[in-house]
């Protein structure tokens, strides 16, 4: 197994940084899994520099101005040849740095979506994917999952792929509702209400809490809750295909999951948020 990873500045210049501190909390989960990491020239320099993960497959690539992410991005799709291809990508991101918001960034993660690979974008995420991929490898227990009891989840979905939410709800029933609180906007949240009164689940209790529609503010509402630590998990599925009136309010609700970067996990495609449920219940 292979993975892209790339640091802003905030997350590798500083000795207590995201980088710095994921790479020590999961250096020895990281060579007991074998995983591969392909890292973007800055972020490779600051793991040399801290003499982090060595004795790790770790390959450097040019840094992003010579376009290490830009090549990530096709990596992920399936690279120039077998060889090339990467199962996914961890990117540590500083919400207020503009090239969070560059072509090679966005064109990254959409791939990630697209092709159903993970795009791991908080230490929190990152040290929790570790363990997934640890449980998925028989090498470890997904020992996060013992503080579902007391988390929020938010569960979101575009309008494409809001039959897919709630089938992923269905199937998963009983570990969603282990969570203490889950969240929603308005439209997936009265699907997800449905789905659980139908499941026998108290007529006169809502399973979803449910805030606005995504247009009409839903998402600046529950990025208010992750930026208070009020919302641990965002499962979001996310359709690619479409260009998203509000997607402004999108991408505050993502930046704002990256703001809250010790605390608060994401999953933006289906099929990411299928290895993780796979792993909490195997």
């Amino acid at each position: 197994m292979r993975f892209g990873l790339v640091a802003h500045r905030l997350h590798r210049q500083r000795v207590d940084g995201a980088l710095v501190r994921w790479a020590r909390a999961c250096e020895d989960d990281i060579r007991t899994l074998g995983l591969g990491l392909h890292a973007v020239g800055g972020t490779y320099d600051a793991l040399a520099g801290q003499q982090l993960l060595s004795g790790a497959s770790l390959v450097r690539l040019p840094s992003g101005v010579e376009g290490g992410v830009m090549r990530l991005a096709s990596c992920i799709a399936g690279g120039l040849t077998p060889a090339d291809e990467l199962d996914g990508v961890i990117y540590f991101i500083d919400p207020v740095d503009p090239s969070s918001l560059y072509p090679e960034t966005q064109a990254l993660k959409r791939q990630c979506v697209i092709h159903g690979k993970p795009f791991i974008s908080t230490a929190a995420g990152a040290t929790e994917w570790i363990a997934v991929e640890l449980a998925h490898a028989g090498k470890g227990d997904a020992g996060f999952a013992s503080a579902i009891g007391k988390q929020t989840v938010a569960l979101i979905a575009h309008d494409a792929l809001k039959t897919r939410m709630v089938d992923y709800a269905s199937r998963h029933f009983d570990l969603l509702s282990r969570f203490a609180m889950r969240i929603g906007t308005g439209t997936t949240g009265g699907l997800l209400n449905d789905l659980a009164w139908s499941r026998g689940w108290p007529a006169d209790v809502p399973w979803v809490t449910r805030y606005l529609s995504g247009p009409m503010g839903g998402d600046a509402q529950i990025a208010e809750l992750v930026l208070d630590r009020r919302c641990d998990k965002v499962i979001f599925f996310e359709d690619p295909h479409v260009a998203r009136q509000h997607e402004a309010d999108i991408q505050l609700l993502e930046r704002a999951v990256c703001a809250a970067t010790y605390d608060t996990t994401c999953f933006n495609s289906p099929a990411t948020a299928e290895r993780w449920a796979a792993a909490v219940t195997a």
